[in-house]
């Protein structure tokens, strides 16, 4: 009798533990096709929003999330984490030198805008008040980044931390520039 149950159990477990989910619609055409998503396409309006969520609710950071979702990060930044990630806002996008940003959404750079996104995250959460002055913080890409604390002000490396926003897997710290990783050796 607990073998039918511990199958089913077992069944449940590896069905629940995809990392893809598939929902079936119609088309024109009256076919049922299945359209497959990562964890950016679980639907969840009553929980608290992820990283991503916040970010694209957020009127100062279309382009961060057209970023995203061009280096194909959404669903990793829709994880678990938790994660804090350092958002530029629009203002910040568009103080780079003209065609910058243009230049960085175009498909054959997508590595690079990665590698940049991924400088901007760090996968540990690290609450405003637990950082330090002259801290190093592991990014996602490999690179360090350094926090400064002046009279109450924070930046990372030469950005300043202008606002903060709690997340369901992490924090968003707004920044006011673009910080770029340190040359690769």
């Amino acid at each position: 009798m607990k073998t039918p149950f511990i199958t089913l159990l077992i069944a449940s477990a590896l069905l629940g533990c995809n990392s893809e989910s598939t929902t079936q619609s119609e088309n024109s055409g009256g076919e049922t096709t299945a359209a497959v998503a990562g964890q950016s396409g679980v639907q969840d309006n009553d929980s608290q929003k992820d990283v991503v969520k916040v970010a694209a609710g957020s009127p100062d950071h279309t382009t961060l999330v057209k970023a995203v979702q061009t280096a194909g990060l959404v669903d990793a930044l829709s994880n678990a984490g938790p994660f804090t990630v350092f958002a530029p806002t629009n203002a910040a996008f568009d103080a780079l030198p003209a065609g910058t940003v243009e230049d960085l959404l175009k498909p054959e750079n997508k590595e690079k805008l990665a590698d940049i996104l991924q400088y901007h995250v760090s996968v540990a959460g690290y609450p405003l008040e637990n950082l330090q002055d002259g801290q190093k913080i592991n990014q996602v890409n490999g690179g360090d980044a350094t926090i400064s604390v002046k009279d109450g002000k924070y930046k990372i490396n030469d950005a300043n931390i202008i606002g903060t926003v709690k997340a369901s897997n992490g924090i968003v710290h707004i920044i006011d520039k673009v910080i770029l990783p340190p040359a690769k050796q």
